[in-house]
């Protein structure tokens, strides 16, 4: 299997909302966003997957390492070897892949926030750096681009944490702010234990309302001369508010169920943002 082969089953396999916007860019913007994606995938995938944090941590560090010989020209891991070649025509600095690393570290050592600025700064790391990442890749031409790509980059991260909070709940993980937590009434228990509570749909409609914001304020800062080649970030922004409207819609079965659009749904959303500008 060629290090291209590997990224692409890598990124079809995910079954990810991002892989369908990737279909309708040029080859090599294609190859760059799904070695991208690949990257971002197989380090997220040792927090997840391995369960001692020491082996986690070690295995992170060897990824940090990864990084540093890729740009040294001694890329090993297949994902590496795909993304190095795209790393000068699209301007990916090994500080971008290195803060994606640290923000998945943070895992390791952190599973609940105090405040809403708190997990900003961990969105940041393993979000808005993807999105400056991938608007890079897309065609920005304009600086501000790089602000709406932080904004939507937050967007996304605020809505996976809305769908997955029983799934990091079962993890040990609370991503809510805690002083929010607090004022709806809800308890870190109450969630560990899987348990909605009178103040589970304030405290999330709360959250929802946030990310809706988001996705509205990233718009309005994507400047006119870059919208066209940012569709891609904009087919996903379709594709994610349209998955966190069928979670307000369920009134927020997240606890229990992991809402998701179906293949053929997302294709076309993606589309619509393709051929009619429509998101």
């Amino acid at each position: 299997m060629t290090p291209e082969q590997y990224v692409q089953h890598k990124a079809a396999a995910s079954g990810s909302s991002f892989y369908y916007a990737f279909l309708f860019l040029p080859r090599p913007k294609r190859q760059a966003i799904t070695a991208f994606y690949a990257f971002c995938r197989e380090v997220d995938d040792v927090v997840d997957e391995v369960k001692e944090l020491d082996v986690a941590s070690a295995k992170l560090a060897w990824w940090q390492q990864q990084v540093q010989l890729g740009y040294q020209g001694q890329a090993e891991h297949p994902v590496m070897k795909a993304l190095m070649p795209w790393t000068a025509p699209f301007d990916i600095e090994a500080r971008h892949l290195l803060d994606i690393i640290a923000g998945c570290r943070m895992d390791l050592t952190q599973n609940r926030y105090l405040d809403f600025a708190g997990l900003q700064q961990y969105c940041h790391l393993v979000a808005g750096v993807v999105g400056e990442v991938s608007a890079r890749i897309f065609g920005q031409t304009q600086a501000d681009t790089t602000a709406y790509a932080h904004t939507l980059g937050l967007a996304f991260q605020l809505t996976n944490i809305i769908r997955d909070v029983g799934e990091d709940a079962r993890r040990g993980r609370i991503y809510l702010p805690l002083d929010e937590l607090k004022a709806h009434g809800v308890g870190v228990q109450d969630l560990l234990q899987l348990k909605a509570g009178p103040g589970f749909q304030s405290l999330m409609q709360t959250q929802a309302q946030r990310a809706f914001n988001l996705y509205r304020e990233a718009f309005a800062q994507l400047p006119l001369a870059d919208r066209t080649s940012q569709k891609p970030g904009l087919m996903m922004a379709s594709i994610y508010r349209t998955l966190l409207d069928e979670i307000v819609r369920a009134e927020f079965p997240v606890l229990h169920q992991r809402v998701a659009l179906t293949p053929m749904r997302k294709l076309w959303l993606a589309w619509k943002v393709q051929a009619l500008g429509l998101w």
